[in-house]
């Protein structure tokens, strides 16, 4: 969901950069390609302890919480997010979404989209009881395939991030990799297509409807 299809990567990176500049800290791309992707509680450890942070990874994630909720409910669609899963929906494609996000910070990004997201079949958070291990682990993409009655080599995942990447192809899936333009393609390993845009899709290519004129 996150930098595929809201964007909203911009925003964390805002609000991080915030937090550990009261420490004299420096949220750096490095760091940023080291944890995108990943549960909020793993990023966090990750933060911390990067940067040798004097708060623990629970605190980190308490002084953004309200912030984020804030902006997050003005969220805008990535460039051909929504046409494109619109015209899967139109065809009764099954579509899930799999967040790392946990549910009250979904929910303040699902406030202004909820036509749109009524579309997918089935939604799992980072936080859902059933998931045991969050990306770059493939739980959660094989408990949304479960979710929706499709086996995972039918599957066809979309993503920005190298953990995510990585925890769909542990999954067996295919995945469409749409990176943000700060990230390296050399991050992400063995991906099924690496594009700029999700614009640049081409379902055909997947055997799938193809966009009307």
């Amino acid at each position: 969901m996150d930098g595929l299809l809201l964007d909203t990567e911009k925003i964390y990176t805002e609000v991080t950069q915030e937090i550990v500049g009261e420490y004299g800290k420096v949220f750096d791309l490095s760091l940023k390609q080291s944890i995108i992707g990943r549960p909020s509680s793993d990023a966090a450890k990750i933060i911390v302890d990067s940067l040798d942070l004097p708060i623990t990874a629970q605190d980190y994630l308490d002084s953004r919480k309200e912030t984020l909720i804030k902006k997050f409910k003005n969220t805008q669609p990535m460039p051909g997010a929504k046409e494109m899963t619109s015209h899967f929906f139109s065809h009764g494609i099954p579509q899930a979404i799999a967040t790392s996000s946990s549910s009250p910070i979904y929910d303040a990004k699902y406030t202004k989209h909820k036509k749109w997201f009524s579309q997918f079949d089935k939604i799992v958070r980072g936080d859902d009881p059933e998931l045991k291990l969050g990306k770059p682990a493939p739980d959660i993409f094989l408990l949304a395939a479960k979710r929706i009655g499709i086996e995972p080599e039918e599957c066809l995942v979309f993503e920005d991030a190298p953990a995510g990447s990585e925890a769909a192809i542990a999954a067996g899936m295919s995945v469409v990799v749409v990176p943000h333009s700060e990230m390296g393609h050399k991050l992400f390993k063995n991906p099924s297509q690496i594009l700029a845009s999700l614009k640049d899709f081409d379902p055909q290519f997947w055997g799938l409807p193809k966009f009307p004129e």
